[in-house]
């Protein structure tokens, strides 16, 4: 049978499993990304395995979120990571050294490999022919020990591009286009491998942009061949070594397919509330807007600054807008100044940001109250700017900057002359802001590191009232926020926990804490969005065991199992409708049924009413969810599964690809 690139990039590291659609694999992980969010907590995890160094043969710790430093306890999480990959065989990447997901591509990317993140936008270097999936903290830190990586096999659809985009088009209006047609449930179970002879037209860094706000439509990740375009940009890199070509075999078979003709496309912006709010611009041109924004791992990369630079170059920023540029990594933004970038954008009146994820998880530059803020950002969830009732709107960087110009959404095409696609010839930057693994050292931990926090097992019965009530599309900012004053605590459990929900409904923590034990019932899609692990950790420590949802966001369903919380689907989603909050439901014979793999009969003893829930567990996750007592108890048992995969696999832990020294 004729394969496509992704299920070649599965099957040479499948460990177990087979790969047919619906059915569990293990995946052997050759690299591991960890954050300065999900990252911090997923090697205290790592440490209370007890492992002595890290097996895949590349990690890299990124500080890139929480990198402003206004008191210790953000210096605290970096020390620590620090340290920790110092003794355990990780590369730490400084603050200000840029956005995990750019800099990995550009330094430590190997097509053909496996990468493993603790952040939903890992997916990003499945533009350099990368399998790169995004995961909970607990299951990277597994995977950190030497454990293969568990999903349920996505169906693999190709997304076959014809024809060029337009002038003033850019490729984060082609992801907005497919946001548009599908919604941020359309690509749930699923991974699109980009084809077609319109692919040829798409510079890496544009390929980047689609790889990476995939994780908007809910793709498990995107797959693009390794190619010419890939092997050009590796030579400016100074890494052509690494390259490999990479692609589906000719006629390869795919589970459906997705026609897009590229010269069809016009720009568009993402209405506030969610990416896939989509319009075109001008349905919105002429909105005041305060705040102007460049950047993110969706848009920081070298064509994204250059384009804004050739727009701004001679001219100056409208006086009422602050507009803010966010370069995706140290080594783009010393490319900008030896390229003479800098100049330019320092006269047009633009801010240069360190490069970081800075306001995109609400960290710095928060919006006024009662403002409007256009941004070439990937997510617009209410409240992720950090203030409550934000009206955000998304676009592309060329949108952003002739918006810039004028205070209003602005038809890039209204501009003048489109700027000619330029990439320099080296990208060859400093090495500095990476420090290498020397196995050496203690590792420091501060007042604000707290121990991995203690689950409970699943109870044969559980009678507990309905804390909250929520509709379709809750994301992880709506349950854990971003923002600067809640991602602090993201190594401390009991601090974290006490904004959980708060934009939805401040009283949650004090019901949940009077009433010890709690539910929670929601509709399509909980758990949207980033993976942060703490939106599952953190409702567990106020005393959650199960959600009740007519469905689940992948990562997210995959951290409530690993935090022993049910996360059950109705059977029937019209049944929704008739529970309430405060309603009181028993689940008997709960850990019964998930052990058999049985529907769970629940009761709510306001109405008297019985309705039927499922939850699906494979054969691993049957034995994780029941006994969960603490991360260790899914530690050890991934421990047997290390050795026996292992033993009948053959997979190779360690490639000497991953190991190349910094470029």
């Amino acid at each position: 049978m004729a394969k496509s690139l992704t299920r070649k990039l599965i099957e040479s590291r499948l460990v177990s499993g087979k790969p047919v659609g619906g059915e569990e694999i293990g995946v052997g992980v050759d690299q591991v990304l960890l954050t300065d969010t999900n990252g911090t907590m997923a090697l205290l995890q790592f440490e209370a395995m007890g492992f002595p160094r890290v097996v895949p043969g590349r990690v890299v710790a990124y500080v890139d979120h929480n990198v402003s430093q206004v008191d210790s306890r953000n210096s605290d999480d970096h020390r620590y990571l620090q340290t920790a990959a110092r003794k355990y065989g990780a590369v730490f990447s400084k603050p200000g050294n840029g956005i995990c997901h750019q800099v990995h591509l550009e330094s430590f990317s190997v097509p053909g490999q496996m990468l493993l993140g603790t952040d939903s936008h890992t997916p990003l270097c499945g533009a350099a022919g990368m399998l790169a999936i995004g995961a909970g903290g607990l299951d990277v830190a597994v995977a950190m020990g030497g454990s293969p990586y568990f999903f349920t096999m996505p169906q693999v659809v190709r997304v076959r591009l014809t024809g060029e985009l337009a002038p003033w088009v850019t490729a984060k209006d082609v992801i907005l286009e497919l946001l548009r047609r599908l919604s941020v449930r359309g690509g749930s179970g699923k991974i699109f491998e980009y084809a077609g002879p319109g692919l040829a037209t798409l510079s890496l860094p544009q390929r980047m942009t689609l790889a990476n706000m995939g994780a908007e439509l809910g793709l498990t990740t995107s797959v693009f061949p390794s190619d010419a375009v890939t092997r050009d940009y590796f030579r400016r890199l100074r890494r052509k070594a690494e390259w490999t070509a990479q692609a589906p075999d000719e006629d390869a078979e795919y589970d459906d397919q997705i026609e897009l003709d590229l010269s069809t496309i016009t720009p568009l912006v993402a209405l506030p509330g969610s990416p896939d709010r989509v319009v075109p611009v001008e349905e919105v041109a002429g909105t005041p807007v305060e705040q102007v924004m460049v950047g993110s791992c969706t848009n920081g990369s070298w064509q994204d600054m250059w384009a804004v630079t050739e727009i701004l170059r001679g001219r100056q920023v409208h006086p009422s807008v602050s507009f803010v540029l966010f370069p995706g990594s140290h080594r783009i933004l010393e490319t900008m100044a030896r390229e003479g970038l800098l100049t330019d954008l320092l006269a047009s009146g633009a801010l240069v940001s360190e490069p970081s994820c800075g306001a995109c998880a609400g960290i710095g530059h928060v919006p006024a109250v009662g403002t409007k803020s256009l941004r070439a950002f990937n997510r617009n969830f209410p409240g992720r700017s950090g203030v409550k009732d934000d009206e955000v709107y998304l676009c592309s960087s060329v949108t952003a900057a002739a918006s810039a110009l004028t205070g209003r959404i602005t038809d890039p095409r209204d501009v003048g002359i489109t700027p000619e696609p330029y990439l320099p010839e080296s990208f060859v930057a400093s090495t500095a802001g990476f420090v290498l693994p020397d196995g050496g050292g203690e590792v420091v931990r501060g007042p604000n590191i707290k121990p991995v926090p203690v689950g409970e097992p699943v109870g044969e019965r559980l009678e507990a009232p309905v804390l909250l009530k929520l509709g379709d599309n809750v994301s992880t900012d709506d349950i854990s926020p971003a923002g600067a004053a809640v991602l602090v605590f993201r190594s401390n459990v009991p601090a974290i926990a006490e904004f959980c929900f708060k934009y939805v409904d401040p009283e949650f923590v004090a019901r949940a804490r009077h009433a010890g034990t709690g539910v929670i019932v929601a509709g399509e899609l909980y758990g949207q969005g980033s993976s942060r692990e703490v939106a599952a950790i953190a409702p567990m420590h106020l005393g959650v065991r199960a959600v009740l949802a007519k469905s689940f966001a992948r990562i997210h369903r995959a951290n409530l199992i690993n935090w022993g919380i049910v996360p059950l689907t109705f059977d029937d989603p019209a049944a929704y409708a008739a529970i309430e909050r405060n309603d009181r439901l028993v689940l008997e014979g709960l850990r019964a049924a998930l052990a058999a793999g049985d529907r769970v009969t629940v009761v709510n003893t306001r109405s008297g009413a019985k309705l039927s829930a499922s939850c699906v567990l494979t054969a691993r996750e049957r034995d994780v969810l029941p006994r969960t007592h603490a991360a260790s108890d899914l530690m050890k048992s991934a421990l047997k599964r290390r050795s026996h995969a292992a033993s009948v696999s053959g997979h190779p832990r360690t490639h000497a690809a991953s190991r190349t020294p910094l470029q």
